[in-house]
């Protein structure tokens, strides 16, 4: 449930790893209230601005490539009464439609500033709305509008402006790892409660929700989780408010909150112009997945269930299909390469198969490019009880002396998995999915880790998007959940757009 007039938490954030969370989590300022609103206007200026350069470049540029600069065109219109508009006109109209479209979709609203993916669906539904309503008017009106026109100023126009909401977001992240444009935030709910929902918003900073201090039952002084003080009680809640200039207050949920008393405290917090944030208790659930339902004044949440077969598995099953087989022909020249460079500078066959488990626990050969010296497997218990990491889920060994020196650059860019694109053609696996496991992890899993088997592996997914071998277990485990849980064809296309990226400036490969 929300309450809130500006900036609630985006439950379409994906999970972060645990490097990330590390690497910044605290902000090293201290931003008022005002600050706040001040930034929300600057950013939300700059993007209007960045909007009006896009929008106007694509209309007027289609029609400068299209007809020149000659003034004399014209667009003639045979409706109930013929006229003629000039391009210029025409365009300026069409640019004014769709900056209107863009402001009405709420797509420079606050609420989805710097994370998920709603600013950039309202960006493509206001663009397609405008475009849209265009091709209505005009086919009514029976007007000559030149094809190439559309054509250049639709698709121009529509990838720059998502350029460019990528690129300031991108800023945002960047100020808020150094502690500007965040949102000051005081948690109120049971400890345990409070604790959880604070390490989760702590492992995305880029959220923007600086905690800056927690209020319980007890209001016991301490930490409640590392960085986040407990500095009161619910009776001094609203003091604390005002004491730590808070301009968001997230209720955790507690036993002792009376419905009346949450309703009392949103009038209160109405009054100081703070915003309110209910969490619920459900969490790694997607945007996409979350409804809410009003019955007699309730706000209920609604959690749609996860997709495991269906017309939507259908066409995942498509996209693997004519992806790997589209791909298998483009990279045919580097696996040629690569097939080369293993056969002439080692010993061993060209390709390594090892069993790993797939959809519904089904074991499966899949295949890799050879990266290490021929009887490698017989040498692996030997080279972990050396480091100590035997018995270790997801550990591999540290400066692997089987790694051969082709195998370590094939294994640096990825391109010894590329085989597994006949995995992927021919069913075993797919583009996008959980990491595929060997049978010894699988036997560590605990009865809820089961249902990262109910998709198939993938080539790539969350996890090589987020530290590939540098991730520790549970954080292996837990983004390949949140996959499973709320998996959708576009964040596969997302993903595998994220991991041509990862290949480029490779991290956390072994």
């Amino acid at each position: 449930m929300l309450v809130t007039r500006r900036h609630p938490v985006s439950a379409d954030a994906q999970p972060q790893t645990r490097a990330t969370t590390r690497a910044t989590t605290r902000p090293s300022t201290h931003p008022s209230a005002r600050d706040n609103r001040r930034w929300e206007r600057r950013y939300r200026r700059r993007i209007l601005l960045t909007d009006i350069a896009v929008v106007v470049f694509s209309v007027f540029g289609a029609q400068l490539l299209r007809y020149g600069i000659d003034e004399d065109v014209q667009v003639r219109f045979r409706g109930p009464s013929e006229f003629e508009l000039a391009y210029a006109l025409l365009s300026s109209v069409i640019a004014l439609g769709w900056l209107l479209c863009l402001s009405a979709a709420g797509s420079r609203d606050s609420k989805v500033f710097g994370v998920g993916s709603i600013e950039y669906k309202r960006v493509l539904t206001s663009t397609l709305a405008t475009f849209g309503m265009f091709a209505v008017v005009a086919y009514l009106a029976k007007a000559n509008v030149g094809r190439g026109y559309l054509l250049i100023a639709l698709p121009v126009g529509l990838l720059l402006l998502l350029l460019g909401r990528w690129l300031w977001r991108k800023r945002l992240h960047r100020w808020r790892s150094e502690g500007r444009s965040v949102y000051r935030t005081l948690l109120i709910g049971d400890r345990v409660k409070s604790e959880h929902v604070a390490r989760e918003i702590m492992r995305s900073p880029a959220n923007g929700f600086w905690i800056v201090g927690a209020a319980t039952q007890k209001g016991t002084s301490g930490e409640l989780v590392e960085g986040v003080e407990v500095v009161a009680g619910f009776g001094g809640a609203m003091e604390a408010v005002d004491r730590l200039d808070a301009d968001i207050v997230i209720l955790t949920g507690s036993d002792d909150f009376h419905p009346a008393q949450v309703r009392d405290l949103s009038w209160q917090l109405e009054n100081r112009d703070i915003d309110l944030v209910v969490a619920p208790t459900i969490t790694d659930i997607a945007g996409p997945r979350i409804h809410t339902r009003p019955v007699s004044g309730l706000p209920l949440i609604h959690v749609e269930l996860p997709t495991f077969g269906g017309r939507k598995y259908f066409l995942k099953r498509m996209l693997d299909l004519l992806g790997s087989a589209a791909l298998m022909i483009l990279a045919s020249p580097v696996m040629l390469a690569v097939a080369l460079a293993v056969k002439l500078t080692s010993r061993g066959p060209v390709f390594y198969s090892q069993e790993r488990i797939g959809l519904n626990g089904r074991p499966f050969p899949m295949f890799k490019f050879r990266s290490m010296v021929q009887g490698a497997d017989d040498q692996l218990r030997s080279l972990l009880d050396a480091q100590g990491t035997a018995e270790k889920p997801l550990h591999k060994v540290e400066n692997d002396p089987r790694i051969t020196p082709v195998g370590r650059f094939i294994r640096k860019y990825s391109l010894d998995e590329l085989p597994q694109l006949f995995n992927v053609f021919l069913g075993t696996m797919s583009l996008v999915g959980p990491r595929p496991q060997r049978a010894a992890e699988v036997a560590l899993y605990a009865d809820s880790h089961h249902r990262r088997l109910l998709l198939k592996p993938g080539i790539t997914g969350l996890w090589q998007v987020s530290g590939r071998s540098d991730l520790e277990w549970e954080d292996a485990i837990r983004l390949d959940l949140y996959y499973v849980e709320n998996w959708s064809l576009v964040g596969d296309l997302v993903l595998l757009l994220k991991t041509v990226r990862t290949v480029i400036r490779p991290v956390g490969a072994h």
